[in-house]
């Protein structure tokens, strides 16, 4: 079988959550006798169509970006000779012009789409946007929700219940570096000698204010790994006269795994519904680590169950973070028991093996759907 994924971004032109999990499901598949190619937009076409471990990288040309959305003349050529080549085709929402492409190409092969977020940010575009979007996930033969908490808070996946079933989201251990413990060392001479991490891009929903603020009250070392186009938050730390707050920027995966080994645990404290499920906690989970984040109706509260891998407060309310913050912080004994149990539920879940043998499953079984029909 041959199932080609399509979505508005990819490796190498970035490197963010969903690009992992496609990369992730296309590595996982194969010993399933699946081949998979992926077709997104790049500036640079030529530059960065590439193969990448078993799958080909496809890449049209972005002509401009509008709304966080990227628009591509050449991509309705490209995708309709690439999923005439194909068996199935993912789609990975939300990306308005992957549904027009999608329904005006009239190609019919099965068809399953992984629904990764509720369009948040953009409510005056959605009001347009609404009938195209409804058609799309009306044409899927199987609409993926990533946990079973987004399934029940999002009324679009509400409207399409019946061919609605939950995937969650996996990662590849084998696939991140061992901890480098001279890099290890390194860090540790650089950092506090006990620390709370964030890891993410200071994107509008992660709640990085929030963070701020009980830390500034807390006064416990937090490690911030990520970072965004302008200096807006290590800015305001240093205007405040925050000095516990430690600002690494983007570093390899080599480094961010050092220091997460380094820290208590991980602190995230995402506020928005646009944080749908938060890989991060997957990463945390992975190495044994005692999570906190917010409750807002997401996958973040299925990855880190309160009490048990973690602690779960409130959305954009310092005050509860900071007592979180404190409890992880002040009682060891507690911290490490999260973190077993969250290495524990890391390998029942969120295996990138588990969720490559379901989509596996699920591809087979639209296929064959579609084949008796």
């Amino acid at each position: 079988m041959k199932v080609l994924h399509f979505f508005k971004t990819y490796w190498p032109d970035t490197f963010g959550g969903v690009e992992r999990t496609i990369a992730a499901i296309c590595q996982g598949v194969e010993s399933h006798g699946i081949r998979s190619d992926v077709l997104s937009l790049s500036a640079e076409p030529e530059a960065n169509s590439r193969q990448f471990g078993g799958h080909f990288a496809h890449k049209a040309k972005l002509d401009f970006e509008f709304a966080s959305t990227g628009f591509s003349r050449s991509a309705f050529s490209q995708f309709r000779e690439l999923s005439r080549a194909a068996d199935l085709v993912h789609f990975h929402f939300p990306w308005p012009l992957m549904d027009v492409i999608h329904l005006s190409s009239f190609q019919r092969k099965p068809s399953v789409v992984t629904y990764h977020s509720d369009v948040v940010k953009q409510k005056t575009l959605l009001r347009l946007y609404e009938p195209v979007m409804s058609r799309f996930l009306d044409s899927m033969d199987s609409i993926v929700a990533t946990s079973p908490n987004y399934l029940r808070s999002s009324p679009v996946l509400q409207r399409f219940r019946s061919k609605v079933e939950v995937i969650p989201l996996g990662l590849d251990e084998a696939s991140y570096p061992k901890v480098d413990h001279i890099r290890r060392e390194n860090w540790r001479a650089r950092l506090p000698a006990r620390f709370l991490v964030f890891i993410g891009v200071f994107r509008y929903y992660k709640g990085i204010h929030v963070l701020m603020d009980a830390a500034e009250k807390t006064g416990i070392p937090v490690v911030l790994i990520g970072g965004s186009d302008t200096d807006e938050f290590p800015q305001e730390a240093r205007r405040r006269g925050i000095q516990n707050m430690h600002f690494v920027g983007s570093v390899p995966d080599e480094d961010k795994i050092a220091i997460l080994d380094l820290s208590d645990g991980l602190v995230f404290p995402s506020h928005l519904r646009s944080e749908a499920f938060g890989l991060s906690l997957v990463e945390a989970s992975m190495y044994g680590k005692p999570m906190i984040s917010c409750e807002i109706g997401t996958g973040t509260s299925y990855v880190n169950l309160d009490g048990c891998t973690g602690l779960v407060v409130p959305p954009e309310n310092s005050d509860a973070l900071a007592v979180a913050m404190r409890r992880l912080f002040d009682d060891q004994e507690l911290a490490q028991q999260f973190g077993r149990n969250a290495r524990k539920r890391y390998l029942a879940e969120f295996t990138a093996e588990q969720m490559a043998a379901t989509y596996a499953e699920l591809y087979q079984r639209v296929t064959d759907m579609r084949n008796r029909a």
